[in-house]
């Protein structure tokens, strides 16, 4: 018992300064570049934080079990968005440029509407669903370049400017540095967290629902209190966009490409699918929440994050009653 309680306490070390040089490193670049920080947490930070996601479902549809590699990437969406991004507007509601805001939005719903349209329709992801998600991200990203290169982001005023001829491989490094200790104290963080849950006498239901659920979305946690900690709201709010988008996909699509798998049938609700009647309904609506009213005043607020939490528990409780 005594090693897994070390190890968890490293592995949250491991979080916590991941966390950190994550974030500086990626704030570092877009200084540097002159990047806007909500595009690049849409892209470069949020591939470094959807990186277990990608590993626990390609596992998962590898080894036969596609329903985990499903309900991961919705309930992923669904916690990025309802859990970590409410929680950092609840606390701290800020500004957002709704320029920036709008490709990854735009793209997340494009990316949403074809992967509930696959759901409804067939409910089966094959190989050419899973290369159709693949191309829409290559699309996503060759867009987000363009629009970084013709839209460049002026330097905050009063924001020291990066040294003249400096190297960015200090900031690479950081971000490199930063995504390999918070991949690894998430797993050190799961799995010890297992263990002890286990020797507690905690059901294996509830492991499920809390450590292993909530340890792949551990990144996007860390990065987003470090963000607001650190003041980069927008890093943080493009972070959970971007992750969202990739967890559709990224995630989903490495996965179908790789395994195809149908939708799962387990639970109901009424007689129907528990997922297309709650769990694709609820994606669509924390989603919007959060980003449409941002979109069109340029700013979240408090009382969005408050409702967002509320969904979110009123979710998680449905859960446990099916």
């Amino acid at each position: 018992m005594l090693i897994p309680v070390l190890l968890f306490a490293v592995g949250l070390v491991f979080l916590i300064k991941g966390g950190d040089w994550f974030v500086d490193g990626a704030t570092g670049i877009a200084r540097r570049f002159h990047l806007p920080e909500l595009l690049i947490g849409a892209t470069v930070v949020s591939i470094g934080t959807t990186l277990p996601e990608v590993m626990v479902s390609t596992t998962s549809a590898l080894s036969g079990h596609g329903e985990i590699a499903y309900g991961n990437a919705i309930g992923s969406v669904i916690c990025n968005t309802a859990l970590i991004a409410a929680l950092t507007v609840a606390i701290r509601p800020g500004k957002v440029d709704p320029r920036s805001l709008r490709l990854p939005v735009a793209f997340f719903f494009t990316a949403a509407a074809l992967y509930a349209g696959i759901a409804y329709t067939t409910g089966q992801f094959t190989q050419v669903a899973g290369f159709c998600l693949l191309a829409l991200f290559v699309v996503y990203m060759i867009a987000t370049v363009w629009q970084m290169k013709a839209h460049p982001s002026p330097a905050p005023h009063g924001e020291p400017a990066p040294e003249e001829g400096g190297s960015p491989l200090k900031d690479i490094v950081l971000l490199v540095a930063g995504a390999a200790l918070i991949a690894v104290g998430a797993n050190l963080l799961v799995d010890n967290g297992t263990l002890i849950a286990q020797a507690l006498g905690v059901p294996e239901s509830v492991i499920a629902l809390t450590f292993v659920a909530l340890g792949t979305s551990l990144p996007e946690l860390v990065t987003a209190i470090t963000s607001l900690v650190k003041g980069h709201g927008a890093l943080s709010l493009g972070n959970v966009i971007g992750a969202n988008l990739f967890n559709l996909v990224l995630v989903s699509g490495v996965s179908v490409a790789l395994a195809p798998f149908p939708i799962p049938k387990s639970a109901q609700i009424a007689g129907y699918n528990a997922s297309l009647v709650l769990d694709l309904p609820v994606m669509f609506l924390v989603m919007a929440l959060l980003t449409l009213p941002a979109l069109r005043r340029g700013k979240l607020s408090r009382i969005q994050g408050l409702a967002l939490l509320a969904i979110y528990a009123a979710f998680c409780a449905v859960q446990f009653t099916l």
